[in-house]
């Protein structure tokens, strides 16, 4: 039996006449990663049902897979036939050095393959480019979609954003698969092999977005500032970025991140704005040249500027939405007007089933025309229909609409309900993408995609594209970006993967450990790193808190993402030991001086670490321990180092003097290496201020100097 041999510098893909995969042998490591238990042929097609008469009287009319059954090459195409079906695939070949790419480019099919059907052939739904049975190995990368060990890697990836990237897991091998999808864009869309030693993926991966066009995503992690922490602002002026300035230089941060709205007009809190992105032009006077030179001003400061987007929302306060609705805004369902709708009527009558639709009820809105209608309820006998209906809903034009007419219910974001998503499918995300790219190209360098879970379906194509339709007005190549919401093709621009939302102070740690931490090592599998989350310093958080999710985040190599909360800044009392510490965890993603040792015990949950400056001005590690003090304004920790033991402790909320039943040689610092400080001793005990953080050596073994300050007394002399 003849083969085809695909191959490049890396890899041999062999596969027989009849389209079945034999081999996928990576060069570099001389080892055949594909899966041999089964036999998978390299192509197959789906069918929404057979069409063909005599194939549709023989077989159930439903979805139906074609595997491919036969196969030949002429130079860069292979032509692809398949069982039962007589016509063909043309896949056209792009060989290089470091991938093989996989374009569909066209169907070859003879009039008697559809005798007697008007419509235009080949009724195609979905195309399968490539499925690769890869054998098992320690780690699957489900958002790259690479199967990879210490030694080899085998990736199937887009080189279009129109693409289906997937897997199906099997209990000794995966299937990595790209598709094609008639309702996206079955022709002229491709994806990729690539099969390589594992430290050479990253390479292949930047040669072929640099060939194919795409945002470099290997270059953007490669760089720097790809684990710096970032500042999150929602306002900002020429007078307010200097105090932002001030507070970034005390937490060692380099980056700061402006919500768009710090530019923008806004009536509503929310997202009710989202959408027209006028400039505030009375804060802004001058424009986009004062946006400028604030932007100019932080970077005078050695300050990468970002921005804070939320590209999908349409806001219910816009343009878009009132007093006409746009007709690009997403429906959820359509439906079709079985009687005509008068102004006054209030009962909406359709032709389908209402079953299943929208019944939250801040978002039970139909369109219908240019008209919002608010209903209560809805039937789900014949005659179907909506009822309570509150016409002109939004502030839109009530009017009157004739039988047939369709419509459908709007996509209302579940987020607050003030916003509306745009049609993913429409020209509304480009109008809006040129709006953001306006204010990004005046100086911005990274950019955080929120909100962007609120695209249509299929998701895996429309929530990275809905991104790359901002991303690709950009001027320039951002240094990262971030996002709320992923899939494959966002693996290309979203660098820094996403942020985690806000945890409350109580359960901050718990969550550390059970959602950040757990998505890094899933980042770990796909290249890439996790951003810690949004923190927001209330008065109740310690330094401890905050220190403990900066230890795990640069355990994984991750930033954090720190919220100006300047009302909280005002009366938080420790909130300088709080950036002292940010500053202290930033120098050591900075200038990377912790060992991977020293990185893994850092990951245990369980364990809680601090980072030191000793005597010498060099950074040291310890780990810590809480200890329970009765009056619960004070935190203390002991740790021990150079044969001695230490307590650092602080008061919460202001300050007081404590009472402590110890005798021996004591110093008491600011710091370790600080000057001494004055200890008070009376009747036994030593009297110690308690207000920013101070650290108490000891010679005493570290257990007596736990129980000691577990007895101590709080008091205000």
């Amino acid at each position: 039996m003849s083969k085809i041999v695909i191959e490049n510098k890396h890899f041999a893909l062999i596969v027989n006449e009849n389209a079945v995969i034999e081999s996928l042998f990576c060069k570099d490591t001389e080892e055949d990663c594909l899966y041999k238990g089964e036999e998978f042929t390299l192509f197959s097609l789906n069918e929404p049902r057979p069409f063909n008469n005599e194939i549709k009287l023989s077989y159930p009319n439903k979805m139906t897979t074609f595997q491919a059954d036969r196969i030949r090459r002429e130079g860069d195409l292979l032509y692809v036939g398949f069982e039962l079906v007589g016509f063909e695939a043309v896949v056209e070949l792009k060989v290089s050095d470091e991938y093989v790419g996989f374009t569909l480019k066209d169907f070859i099919y003879s009039p008697e393959d559809f005798a007697g059907l008007s419509m235009t052939p080949p009724p195609v739904y979905s195309f399968r480019l490539i499925q690769l049975p890869i054998a098992s190995k320690s780690h699957f990368g489900n958002w790259l979609n690479v199967m990879w060990d210490e030694k080899t890697a085998v990736n199937v990836l887009a080189t279009s954003p129109y693409t289906v990237i997937d897997s199906e897991k099997h209990a000794d091998y995966r299937v990595l698969y790209a598709e094609t999808l008639r309702d996206v864009k079955l022709k002229n869309t491709g994806a990729a092999i690539i099969t390589s030693n594992t430290e050479a993926l990253l390479d292949c991966i930047d040669r072929l977005e640099k060939d194919f066009g795409l945002p470099k995503g290997v270059e953007s992690r490669r760089k720097p500032t790809i684990n710096r922490s970032v500042f999150s602002v929602g306002s900002t002026s020429l007078e307010e970025a200097d105090g932002q300035i001030e507070i970034l230089k005390k937490c060692g941060i380099e980056m700061i991140k402006i919500h768009c709205f710090a530019f923008f007009k806004q009536r509503n809190p929310c997202y009710g704005d989202y959408g027209d992105y006028e400039y505030d032009l009375d804060k802004f006077p001058g424009g986009e040249d004062d946006i400028k030179a604030i932007l100019e001003k932080f970077k005078a400061a050695g300050i990468h500027p970002g921005f804070h987007v939320l590209q999908t929302h349409i806001g219910i306060n816009t343009s878009y939405v009132t007093p006409e609705l746009d007709h690009r805004l997403n429906l959820k369902r359509h439906l079709t007007l079985s009687r005509a709708l008068g102004t006054d009527d209030t009962t909406v009558y359709v032709e389908e089933n209402p079953e299943g639709c929208e019944m939250h009820e801040k978002c039970r809105v139909l369109r219908f025309g240019t008209e919002a209608i608010y209903y209560e309820s809805f039937t789900t006998e014949p005659p179907y229909r909506f009822e309570g209906c509150k016409r002109g809903h939004y502030g839109t034009y009530v009017k009157p609409h004739e039988k047939g007419t369709i419509g459908g219910v709007l996509d209302v974001s579940e987020y607050s309900a003030t916003s509306i998503y745009a049609d993913q499918k429409t020209s509304l995300q480009d109008e809006v993408a040129e709006k953001l790219a306006r204010l990004y190209n005046l100086g911005f360098e990274f950019a955080y995609f929120d909100g962007s879970e609120g695209a249509t379906e299929p998701y895996g194509i429309y929530v990275p594209l809905a991104q790359y339709r901002v991303y690709k007005k950009f001027d320039s190549e951002p240094l990262f970006c971030e996002g709320a919401a992923k899939a494959h093709f966002s693996w290309h621009m979203l660098s820094g993967a996403n942020a985690f939302d806000v945890f409350p102070v109580n359960v901050f740690k718990k969550c550390i450990s059970r959602f950040p931490c757990d998505a890094a090592k899933l980042m770990r599998n796909n290249f890439t790193r996790v951003n810690f989350g949004w923190w927001v310093a209330k008065l109740e958080t310690q330094v401890d808190i905050f220190e403990y999710g900066s230890c795990k985040a640069v355990a994984w190599d991750c930033p954090t993402c720190i919220s100006d909360t300047p009302d909280v800044y005002a009366q938080h009392k420790r909130i300088n030991d709080i950036f002292e510490m940010l500053r202290r965890w930033e120098d050591a993603r900075r200038y990377g001086f912790l060992t991977d040792e020293q990185k893994e015990a850092l990951k245990d949950a369980e364990k809680e670490f601090t980072l030191l400056i000793n005597e010498n001005g060099e950074y040291e590690l310890a780990e810590y321990f809480e200890i329970k003090i009765p009056d619960s304004k004070i935190s203390a920790f002991s740790f021990e180092r150079c044969g001695k033991s230490y307590v650092v402790y602080w008061h919460n909320e202001g300050s007081a003097r404590l009472r402590v039943k110890l005798s021996g040689e004591l110093t008491l610092t600011e710091d370790i290496g600080k000057e001494a400080l004055e200890i008070g001793r009376e009747d036994g005990e030593i009297i110690i201020p308690a207000d920013n953080k101070k650290y108490l050596c000891s010679s005493l073994p570290i257990g007596e100097l736990r129980r000691a300050f577990e007895n101590c007394k709080v008091t205000d002399k």
